[in-house]
């Protein structure tokens, strides 16, 4: 029986012709219309007035808090529940990441800890929006107010979600998203950042691109950074943006066939907040109280079924360390020893669906037995 992988791409559209179009003008570097098309339709596509594009998703993290002068001595907030790269930037920039719980129901930033957690030091907060869900933005943006604090919205896995019919990507003074090949739309590596602030957008672009002047060649008035996508990454990621309302269409299509067949089984599904457009980057589950997260999987495998498990939390981690997390962050820590992701690519099949989910049920009642 074939595997069934947790993600693949799907490379069906524009990809070849326009990367064939690089290598026969030559323009495969740092600039070209493909660099060009993909900054101004993926602005468009999140309602934003700009985006820059980046070689992956943590450097547009990286010269994001960069281009806000994150530096040491600060604090960033982020969720204990993600993916190392928004901690690692914050660490990148000489910063101090403070992480917060998230949301028992969402799995997003933890609204109340944000509040709590703010100091005279913190300079921005962190929402990522994990696994497609988006972070309830609202009450962040105000918080954020209040306390005169930057937000960057971590997007990278969230291309096209909404909070409260607003794309993620115009909500914040800066979003980054990623391109990776797992993504929802891919150029294998890649990231793009948006705005609507031209200072911000200028900074970025000054700080991308090794740090020269746009108006004098050769000359470096601040340290910079090789940051810049290629013209052949571009290429790629702009003909799956073609299709991006197609790629999160399939991403809903896959979520609903998930909740048919689970609806009323012993699993917590992805969560859907009213509020909220969940693009089910991953579409997820909790395994039941009392069952093995990790024999559950092993069994999934031998189905020839991959899945993946919920990221670690930051604080178990050696570079953050925090020997009372569990305690501190006690929903993440049951979130991350509990959640599974399963197969969620645009190439799932009606029929892969109901086999992963006969599967599930095996492989929960292996552990009753």
């Amino acid at each position: 029986m074939n595997r069934i992988p947790v993600a693949e791409p799907l490379l069906n559209g524009n990809e070849r012709k326009y990367v064939d179009d690089c290598i026969d003008t030559g323009w495969i570097s740092g600039s070209g219309k493909y660099v060009n098309g993909l900054e101004e339709q993926f602005a468009a596509f999140c309602g934003a007035r700009y985006a820059i594009a980046v070689f992956n998703g943590t450097v547009a993290l990286h010269v994001a808090l960069l281009a806000l002068k994150v530096g040491p001595g600060d604090e960033v907030i982020v969720p204990d529940l993600t993916y190392i790269a928004s901690a690692n930037t914050v660490a990148y920039c000489g910063a101090t990441p403070v992480f917060v719980d998230v949301d028992p129901y969402t799995w997003t930033l933890d609204i109340a800890d944000v509040a709590r957690k703010i100091t005279p030091r913190t300079k921005a907060i962190m929402p990522v929006h994990v696994y497609g869900h988006p972070s309830e933005m609202g009450p962040l943006v105000e918080l954020a107010k209040q306390y005169n604090i930057a937000i960057v919205e971590d997007a990278a896995e969230a291309h096209g979600a909404e909070y409260k019919g607003q794309r993620v990507g115009g909500i914040g003074e800066l979003a980054t998203f990623s391109f990776f090949g797992n993504k929802i739309i891919t150029s294998g590596e890649g990231g793009i950042i948006t705005t609507n602030d031209q200072g911000l957008m200028d900074e970025i672009r000054l700080l991308k691109g090794q740090g020269m002047d746009p108006k004098r060649r050769y000359w470096f008035p601040v340290i910079g950074y090789n940051y810049r996508m290629t013209n052949v990454q571009a290429a790629i990621a702009l003909a799956q943006l073609e299709q991006v309302d197609w790629f999160i269409q399939r991403r809903l299509e896959v979520a609903s066939w998930y909740e048919e067949e689970l609806k009323g089984s012993m699993f917590t599904l992805s969560p859907q907040a009213e509020w909220a457009k969940n693009v089910y980057w991953l579409y997820c589950v909790l395994v039941p109280e009392g069952i093995d997260r990790d024999r559950f999987m092993a069994d999934m495998d031998k189905e020839n079924i991959e899945t993946r498990p919920f990221f670690y939390p930051m604080h178990v981690l050696p570079p953050y360390l925090d020997e009372q997390g569990d305690t501190k962050f006690p929903v993440t820590t049951r979130l991350a020893a509990s959640g599974v992701n399963l197969p969620s690519s645009a190439k799932i099949t009606r029929a892969d669906v109901k086999r992963i989910c006969e599967a599930m049920f095996k492989c929960l009642a292996l552990q009753d037995s």
